[in-house]
């Protein structure tokens, strides 16, 4: 069956996935704009022509919606405007701006659809902006996530300053008669041929009266000053100093702290609690009950955490399997056909397929997001207006969760959008935001600081989706002729849009993703299927969601094959690969590292991976050494192509956390449950990659993907597929399981 016809046959689901005075500026497209937020509140005489672009007599104030959890987003939107404005970033303020539909991210349309993403098309193309518009009109989402940032806006948001530009250029050609063709700009002005420099500061009342140029025409890059080239990120030198303000450090005149004790099992109920001792505590100010358990509020966050320490409280059972080998087990009975998800994809006919087989099962548990700035929420509810200060990715969501529990209408709600101190999926959830909105509530009045402790942020994460694989290999005369590929998991779509009250018929792509869209079009019989499980713990996305653990069991599989046949793993990925941009970047990292498929010697190995997610094709080479110790981790070499590049730098520093996030969390990470509760409860139950174990990382950037690509996940898939390979090539071990450190020692 051709990939066409089984793709069209599936279910087609979309969800599976200062201004007073001044004049903004940004993109008309031929659809109607959605109104525009800036234009509430604004004086008479003051004009907003769009969201992004907002300059008066004092300033000039950029809007970089998407929420920066690290990634460098907040400085590559503005980097997107400036370039096309002929302004410095330094000349610049930056704000995350208000929540509203104007900033709909037009990029997560493109995982919604049934064609995988290095397909260009013309029906696959047609699907995504049939997608993309039956998202705008039913539910346009303000969001960051599936590293759609950058692609959301690469185009408009330079378009966004070009327009700017023009329309100021225009202003300046009215208030000086002097013909527009005569004019420049640079460094924040318009400049007349007598060299008289009009700051656009100076323009800004007279462009408010013009309508805006949109007929633009963006630069090459050849032309580019900033886009492109190394660049300091805005954020770097506050970040560097510890003077950059995430949500935790905010204050406020006479705030007060919380905390909260929630059912460790996750959505059990609080049947009885005692606060005796915690009442008796100097600084506590009150306990009360909230959904699902205790919140304590004191005079600062350490009191609250201790007193929420000393509450004793029965709680209910658990909603799922109290103890993981039942998750296991339950796993191993989903691969039946009234499970069956989706056939993702079926090409050939793996069954009458010639060839020896290799037959494999394959394991990825739980693992918590666990970033470094615990969950937290600063809230202050007034009579008819509600201020939250905190870091989230779907804010307009976060919105409309607050003006539900607080009774005030959304239009009243403010949510002041702060950097993030690590995300890879936790601010997507909106439980700890519930519960400080119920707190500030019984405070009304008063700011109240909510913030986890360590442990209840263990406790309560909505973990990455457990996963089990199932593979037939089959290879004959040195060559790989089949692989069937079987993913069973919970959804994990279904379980996170539960959450915010959605509910998705049809399959969940995540759960064959990074597998069925394995551009390998050379190998002639291929099948990929998924299978879904219900009733396991509440999952949520995690960094790469559904392409890590599937990169594990699809790559581990074909490696394993590659060894069978007696082929070269690098040499045989590329003969199999029919995607000229993918066997680019497999030439690419095996010219990095100088493979040439010659044994490194005892107890030496490499192990190549591939994964692609995102529209990113990453190709991973790692280099390990078995010590009396154990395995060494001593170099790796990534190779990956996101389209035109906006910063080198940054790319590099996403390329090599990445790689590191995902090799540290291959080797000690996982959840695992006993009496419905998390066992691991902070960081060292849960270790990433210690300092000392991190091999240095090189990075090559190629640009020859059709479409610019975001890179804060792409890396990670390849990184634990990549480290087991290794270990087998050194020590002819092969760990189907993550994390490794259940069956091998890391020095």
């Amino acid at each position: 069956m051709g990939k066409l016809r089984t793709l069209t046959r599936r279910t087609f689901l979309v969800g599976s996935t200062a201004v007073a005075g001044g004049v903004a500026f940004g993109i008309y497209r031929a659809k109607a704009p959605f109104e525009n937020p800036n234009l509430a509140g604004l004086p008479e005489g003051a004009a907003s022509f769009n969201p992004w672009v907002i300059i008066d007599a004092e300033k000039i104030t950029l809007i970089a919606p998407h929420a920066d959890k690290g990634q460098g987003v907040f400085s590559a939107q503005a980097a997107m405007i400036v370039e096309e404005l002929d302004i410095e970033l330094d000349q610049v303020e930056i704000s995350f701006g208000t929540p509203d539909k104007a900033y709909m991210n037009g990029a997560l349309t493109d995982a919604m659809v049934p064609f995988p993403q290095y397909d260009y098309g013309k029906v696959a193309e047609g699907a995504r902006r049939f997608a993309g518009g039956v998202v705008r009109a039913a539910l346009p989402i303000m969001g960051t996530g599936g590293s759609s940032a950058m692609p959301d806006s690469y185009d408009k948001l330079r378009e966004a300053g070009a327009v700017a530009r023009e329309t100021l250029k225009a202003a300046a050609s009215q208030q000086a008669g002097v013909p527009i063709e005569g004019l420049r700009t640079e460094n924040g002005a318009v400049w007349l041929p007598d060299g008289t420099a009009l700051t656009y500061t100076s323009l800004s009342a007279a462009a408010a009266q013009i309508e805006p140029v949109t007929n633009v025409t963006l630069r090459d890059p050849s032309q580019w000053r900033i886009l492109g080239k190394p660049m300091e990120r805005v954020d770097i030198v506050a970040k560097s100093t510890g003077t950059l303000p995430y949500g935790v450090d905010h204050k406020t005149d006479g705030m007060l702290f919380a905390t909260v004790k929630v059912n460790p099992r996750q959505g059990g109920v609080l049947i009885s609690h005692d606060a005796t001792a915690a009442l008796a505590m100097e600084g506590v100010v009150d306990v009360f009950e909230i959904t699902g358990g205790i919140s304590v509020v004191a005079n600062n966050t350490w009191t609250a955490i201790q007193a929420a320490n000393a509450i004793t409280c029965e709680w209910g059972e658990a909603t799922y399997p109290p103890e993981q080998d039942a998750h296991w087990t339950a796993l191993s009975a989903s691969f039946t056909d009234d499970r069956l998800n989706a056939e993702a994809r079926n090409v050939g006919d793996v069954d009458a397929a010639p060839g020896a087989e290799v037959i494999a099962e394959y394991r990825s548990p739980y693992v918590a997001h666990a970033p470094l700035e615990p969950l937290n929420a600063t809230i202050l509810v007034s009579d008819d207006r509600v201020d939250v200060w905190t870091g989230h990715q779907l804010q307009m969501f976060a919105v409309d969760m607050v003006a539900k529990i607080t009774g005030v209408d959304r239009d009243n709600v403010h949510l002041h959008n702060q950097f993030i101190g690590g995300s890879f999926g936790h601010r997507l959830e909106f439980d700890y935001l519930k519960q400080a909105a119920e707190i500030a509530m019984k405070m009304r009045g008063t700011p109240v600081k909510m913030t986890y402790s360590r442990e209840e942020d263990f406790a309560h994460d909505f973990p990455r989706h457990i996963t089990m694989g199932r593979g037939i290999g089959k290879h004959e005369n040195g060559k790989v002729t089949a692989l069937d590929v079987q993913i069973a998991g919970q959804s994990v779509m279904t379980s996170q849009m539960s959450r915010i009250g959605f509910s998705l018929p049809g399959p969940d792509t995540q759960l064959h993703e990074g597998a069925w869209d394995y551009p390998n079009l050379n190998l002639p019989n291929i099948r990929v299927r998924s299978y879904k499980e219900t009733g396991l713990a509440p999952v949520s996305s995690w960094r790469s969601v559904g392409a890590a653990p599937n990169g594990f069991i699809y790559d581990t599989l074909l490696d394993e094959t590659i060894h069978a046949a007696g082929a070269d793993p690098l040499m045989e990925r590329i003969r199999l690969m029919g995607h000229d941009v993918s066997v680019k970047v497999l030439e690419t990292v095996g010219e990095m590292c100088g493979w040439n498929g010659h044994d490194l010697g005892a107890g030496r190995g490499r192990g190549v991976a591939y994964v692609f997610s995102f529209g990113v094709p990453v190709a991973t080479v790692v280099e390990v050494t078995q010590t009396e110790r154990g395995i060494r981790l001593d170099e790796v070499w990534v190779a990956a192509d996101v389209g035109q590049v906006i910063d080198p730098v940054n790319l590099e520093n996403l390329a090599q956390g990445g790689t590191l996030f995902g090799l540290g969390h291959a080797m000690n990470c996982e959840i695992t449950y006993s009496d419905g509760m998390a066992q691991q409860s902070n960081y060292h139950a849960h270790e990433s990659m210690r300092l000392y174990q991190a091999p240095k990382v090189n990075f090559t950037a190629l640009e020859n993907n059709p479409k610019i690509k975001g890179f804060g996940e792409p890396p990670v898939p390849p990184a634990a597929p990549a480290l087991g390979n290794a270990i087998f090539a050194a020590t002819g071990q092969r760990i189907r399981e993550l994390p490794f450190n259940k069956h091998i020692d890391f020095v």
